[in-house]
Parts: C-alpha cells; structure tokens; sequence
C-alpha cells in the first residue's frame, strides 16, 4: 500500500482498538520489553492495563491511521499511549487541583520513520489531551513526556525540555554507619499515609512559594495509585525471572522517623537492564520527601536512606542508585557518602518535557516535584 505524505488529510488520530494495541505492542517490543520474553511483555501489558491509574480509560492508546479514500479499511502507522495523572497548579498562592496526561511508548516502526509520521502524530496527540478526559468546559492543565531521543523533536511539536539531571552511587552492601540515625524499610501498607502527608506537605509548599510569582508552577501527584504502577512493573519482572530474592512488597521504599513533621522517606523501583545494554541496571528513587528540609541535621539522615538504598540495590542485583533532579540538600548528602560523585545532566535520554494548556506560554512555568515517580 502506498502511502501519502505526512500531511495528507487521509491521516487520522484515532484511539486504538484491543486488535490495533496488541499489533502495536508486538511492533514495539523490541524497543520497550527490556529483559521480558515477547510473550512476557504483553502478558506484562496487558496486566498494567488493569491497575488503579489506568483501567477504566485511565490509559488511553492512540493510532496515527491511513484511510485510503473510498475505503473503510485502515493501516497503523505509529502509536503511542497517554495516562491520565492527578495534577497541582499553583499561583498567586492557590492550588488548583487539575487534570495531566502522561505521553508514553511513542513508537513508529523503521519502515515509516523519516516521513514525519510521528511529528503529526505526536502533535495531534498534544491538541487532543488539551480537552481529553475533562469536564466539559474545561481544559488539562499539562501533558508530559520523558524523550529517549533528545529535546529537539518533541520541542518542534510542543513540548518543553525541563531540567533532567540526576545523581548517583554505586550498589553496596553496607551496614550503618555511626553517627546515622536507624532507617526502617517501607512496605506496600505503609504507602498511602505517606502519600497522603507527602499531598498535604506539596499544596503547603506550592502555596507558600507562588504567593510572590507571577509565574505557574505545577506538579503532579504521587498518590498511591502512581505509586503502586510503578510496583507492578518491578514485581511482574522479577515474577518472571526472580532477580531479587524475597517479597518487594515489603521493600518499597526506606523512613527515617515516626513523628509527622520531622520525617524523612524515600519510595523505590527497581530497572533491570540487559547484559549487553549501554544502561546500567538503576534502583530509581522515585521521591524523596523530606517534611523539614531547612534542619541541617537531615542531610545525615537522607544520607542514612541513601546507605539503605545502596544495600537495597546490591541486594536486587542492580548496579546503582539514582536520584533525578536533587535538591541542594539531596546533593550534599551524596557527597556525605562520597565526595566526588556529580550531578550529570542528560542531553538525550528520560528529557523531562511538558506541554503547558494554560494561560501564558511554556516560558511561564515552573515544574515542582520533576522526580522519577512522574515517568511513565
């Protein structure tokens, strides 16, 4: 079948049927299974497909189509996913509660790449989520994505690179050290309360730093929901070919502290690469909550989680752990442990970029809370 130029007006943006997604995730498991078998990714699929932040329509996939004229039949030619998240805007010193979208596995296959086919489709995915999944009236506050291929394109078609840095330390089995306070493990029940004062601690927070700016600053939330997708997809992997030993449900994350207020806490997951890949095998920390930050003594204690995340990652089978986008305070506990690891700021891969729908333009806003717990 011949194909028109990339904009021809027989190209449609549709959402996918079940028969048009299972095509595409067999197209596009070469690019996203990772260590999973082609059987495994899709049963992995179509199991994330039945969590809290997607069934339901939480996650919607989209079909750049041909449709020939005079023709009912249609053609895929590139496809991508969204999910919806819980989102924050804050200005003038008001949250606003709001509607974002997640972009994920955009994928074209090679045989239509350099045609412009994903650009037109990645545009109108961006138009459509203005006004996708919303009350009538209204509009979403953002959408955003985590480019693997640089900033360039997805700045041509609407969305802004953001900071995406991170910081790291290698796998290490390691007792505590003296002077660090006791950190206790986190466990799958232990997760909503926290979620529920780490919601509590960013609308104080956004609304205390937007009362003097002009300017939005917006944040998704980490709600248990977002907390237990990024779960499934470490369990389902290590279900599959066991590289950790024990249950993770009882290793989600580490806390310093029991009384509200003066915690530290940090939630995990686990990325397991192939051999042969360029990537390391990470445990991400996905948020790092700190309730007082301005004590002076909390750059020991996240240095403590960090000494459990190390051991953590060792105990997996991983290479590293990484941090995206530290704080000040975050910084100086790396260094803490060692002096002379670096803040590496990516150019090509997991490009944090956002398209704004609100008032103003992109130049108008600031992303609060850019950690790995918003991937997807």
């Amino acid at each position: 079948m011949d194909l028109p130029k990339h904009d021809s007006p027989h190209l449609h943006l549709v959402v996918a049927t079940p028969e048009e997604l299972l095509a595409q995730q067999n197209a596009n498991s070469t690019e996203w299974r990772g260590t999973l078998s082609l059987e495994a990714y899709l049963r992995r699929e179509e199991h994330l497909l039945d969590l809290p932040l997607t069934r339901n329509g939480g996650l919607t996939a989209w079909m750049l189509v041909y449709t020939p004229p005079d023709s009912e039949s249609r053609q895929v030619i590139s496809g991508c996913e969204s999910i919806k998240k819980r989102a924050l805007v804050a200005k003038g010193g008001k949250v606003e509660d709001g509607v974002a979208h997640g972009v994920a596995s955009v994928f074209c296959p090679p045989k239509f790449r350099g045609k412009g086919y994903a650009g037109r489709m990645v545009e109108e995915v961006g138009k459509r989520l203005e006004g996708w999944q919303v009350e009538e009236g209204k509009r979403s506050a953002f959408s955003v994505l985590f480019s693997d291929i640089g900033k360039e394109f997805y700045a041509r078609h609407g969305w802004k690179p953001f900071p995406s840095a991170h910081i790291a330390l290698p796998a290490k089995s390691t007792e505590r050290e003296r002077g660090m306070p006791a950190v206790r493990l986190l466990k799958d029940g232990d997760l909503a309360e926290l979620c529920e004062a780490d919601e509590r601690l960013m609308r104080g927070n956004l609304t205390r730093t937007s009362r003097s700016s002009s300017r939005s600053t917006v944040a998704m939330v980490p709600d248990p929901a977002t907390l237990q997708w990024h779960a499934a997809r470490e369990d389902f992997v290590n279900g599959e070919l066991h590289l950790c030993e024990g249950s993770l449900q009882d290793r989600r994350g580490a806390i310093v502290g029991d009384e509200a207020g003066s915690r530290v806490w940090c939630y995990w997951t686990r990325l397991w690469t192939k051999p042969q890949d360029e990537a390391p095998s990470t445990l991400h920390i996905t948020r790092l909550v700190i309730e007082d930050e301005e004590n002076p003594s909390k750059v020991n204690t996240i240095a403590a989680l960090l000494r459990a995340a190390q051991s953590e990652a060792k105990a997996s089978g991983l290479d590293e752990v990484q941090l995206w986008n530290p704080s000040e305070t975050a910084v100086a506990a790396f260094h803490q442990l060692d002096p002379k690891v670096e803040v590496v700021q990516r150019e090509k891969e997991s490009i944090a970029s956002l398209r704004w729908y609100g008032e103003g333009s992109w130049d108008d806003v600031d992303w609060a809370y850019n950690e790995k717990y918003g991937w997807c």
